[in-house]
């Protein structure tokens, strides 16, 4: 009985002999995997939200979009290097601190540009090796060339003092725009386009173009049609708001004033009705209207005009 399961040496020897002279074209052949290339991921990632208003719990204005783990830095509030060093602890590899090396600015406010300094200096004191690129208005070039005039005693003990820091970090070029595409590498293209904002002579939104999305940034301004054509159905609009609260609780002149530089939360669903953005995230909130001028009643008013999808975001929050 035992026998009856073995394999008999004179039977299975010729099979295994056949099985090995058999043409290779009549066995099953096992296909060689096709290499993959994972598409680009982009991140964008809040790093501010805040206003001039002192509000611990928003950083002033600033937004990272981060592609295959390469940081461009949008405006640079109060805090903007701390804010990205909390984004790349909380697993956003690309904000390492010495990877900021590449910045627009959308005007010369300063709750926008308070933070200039800290990232001309701050990556360079912790490792960047490259010059600051910064893209921006008329005018960059002067806050710069002060920036580092008043840092001058600084960057001179750093660099022959006992730090023997790098001779090249800290240095800045900074470039002047005009409206078009001011930027392109194997990431990203950048297109510049005019935005009003109240009496400054250039104010500037941005258009991100990344192999997987498309992203564009209002920066402050009141209601304007570039927004919208620059947005067109795009991924992501980040564009900034106050509520109507807010402004029926201020005074003539400062309604003069908020009409003129800002956008209201029914003048931003209208605008966003037209611009069709897939998301639209709200940044750079604006509340005037005292304790009952809340986040939970933006969204109220914003959902009143809007039917598309619409968040409020918070400092270090990523979409």
């Amino acid at each position: 009985m035992r026998g009856q399961n073995r394999i008999l040496p004179g039977v299975a020897l010729p099979l295994i002999l056949l099985l090995s002279l058999a043409p290779a074209t009549s066995r099953a052949e096992t296909p060689t995997p096709t290499p993959t290339v994972s598409p680009a991921r982009t991140q964008v990632v809040l790093l501010g939200t805040g206003n001039p208003s002192a509000n611990p719990d928003r950083s002033g204005p600033s937004v990272a979009i981060v592609i295959n783990d390469t940081p461009y830095i949008i405006d640079c509030g109060p805090g903007v290097v701390r804010r990205a060093s909390a984004a790349f602890r909380k697993g956003v590899a690309g904000l390492a601190v010495p990877k900021l090396k590449t910045a627009f600015i959308t005007h010369l406010h300063s709750d926008h540009t308070l933070g200039y300094p800290d990232l001309i200096f701050t990556p360079w004191v912790l490792g960047r090796k490259e010059p600051l690129e910064v893209f921006g208005p008329v005018g960059l070039k002067a806050m710069t060339d002060h920036i580092l005039a008043a840092y001058s005693e600084d960057i001179d003990i750093r660099t022959n003092g006992l730090e023997h820091g790098n001779r090249t970090g800290y240095k800045v070029n900074a470039h002047e725009i005009k409206p078009g595409v001011v930027y392109k590498d194997e990431n990203v293209t950048v297109k510049a386009f005019l935005v009003h904002h109240g009496s400054w002579r250039e104010a500037y939104g941005y258009r991100f173009e990344t192999p997987d999305k498309v992203i564009v940034l209002s920066g402050d301004c009141a209601p304007s049609p570039s927004v919208i054509e620059n947005c067109d159905g795009c991924d992501v609009l980040l564009h900034e708001v106050y509520t109507q609260v807010g402004y029926d609780e201020r005074k003539e002149d400062w309604r003069k004033y908020i009409t003129n530089f800002h956008t209201s939360t029914k003048e931003l669903a209208e605008l966003a009705t037209k611009a069709k953005p897939k998301l639209l995230v709200l940044y750079h909130q604006m509340f005037f209207g005292g304790a009952k001028d809340t986040e939970e009643g933006l969204l109220q008013e914003m959902h009143q005009h809007y039917a598309g999808k619409v968040v409020s975001a918070h400092d270090l929050d990523i979409y």
